[in-house]
């Protein structure tokens, strides 16, 4: 099958490839867009296989309209649904990378009836409050207040850009407090050495998920970015693993 492309109320840009269901939706991380090295991979492995995929971009990354730094937790979770209800039929299989865990979540909680299950890539729900907060020094917390925006370093290649509506919003999504109200089959792949979102985040979220069919696969010598392909393969793996055993959707 040919995937097909587009944008989405002239905005979100996506691409979809027909198939087998339950269908595949990929979630990127913060800054990162479908066209990311799991997201490509997972679309070569549907093709392959015949299953269902949809890929897109939030605002302001990737292919999509809109500024970076005007994105929200809330505003992407948005055009997650967005995407979601506009672009996918039946069942869907929730796969999300880095921040695209936390906002695969909340997508999992707005429509439970049409998430057979989830899969998350060092997932980091609520890293804005638990993760960026706590590891900004009292100069940086005290500029990011008075300007609004903060430029950290990334390896990955030019300064990150934080915005204080990016943390204050954060606030009003968080998840990890409080049992999480989804028991649709969840799968957590973690590197251990990763060092933007600890391993034992993870241990958080299986904790907090309410699901009984909840499993934990540490990698212990896997970076954050899970992109080499033996961690490909633990995903292919891993998806179609978790296919045959679905129950019927809902999450709820």
């Amino acid at each position: 099958m040919r995937e097909e492309t587009g944008r989405l109320d002239g905005r979100l840009a996506w691409a979809r490839l027909p198939g087998r269901g339950p269908g595949l939706v990929f979630l990127p991380g913060y800054r990162s867009d479908m066209e990311g090295t799991k997201a490509l991979a997972l679309r070569d492995h549907c093709a392959a296989t015949g299953r269902a995929l949809l890929r897109f971009d939030y605002g302001g990354h990737g292919g999509s309209a809109g500024r970076f730094e005007d994105g929200t937790i809330g505003s992407w979770t948005g055009d997650a649904l967005a995407a979601f209800d506009a672009l996918t039929e039946g069942p869907q299989v929730l796969v999300g990378s880095s921040m695209g865990g936390w906002i695969a979540l909340l997508l999992a909680l707005r429509r439970p009836e049409r998430v057979a299950g989830l899969v998350g890539l060092a997932p980091a729900p609520d890293f804005t409050q638990a993760l960026m907060w706590p590891a900004f020094t009292p100069a940086q917390r005290d500029a990011l207040l008075r300007d609004g925006v903060l430029h950290l370093p990334s390896q990955y290649g030019e300064p990150t850009p934080v915005t204080r509506a990016l943390i204050e919003d954060g606030k009003r999504h968080l998840l990890l407090d409080a049992p999480i109200p989804l028991r649709c089959p969840v799968r957590i792949l973690q590197g251990m050495a990763d060092p933007d979102v600890p391993w034992r985040h993870a241990l958080r979220l299986v904790e907090a998920l309410a699901g009984d069919d909840v499993r934990l696969h540490l990698v212990k010598d896997g970076d954050h970015r899970l992109s080499r392909p033996q961690d490909l393969a633990l995903l292919r793996e891993t998806v179609e693993g978790l296919s045959p055993a679905l129950p019927p959707p809902g999450c709820a």
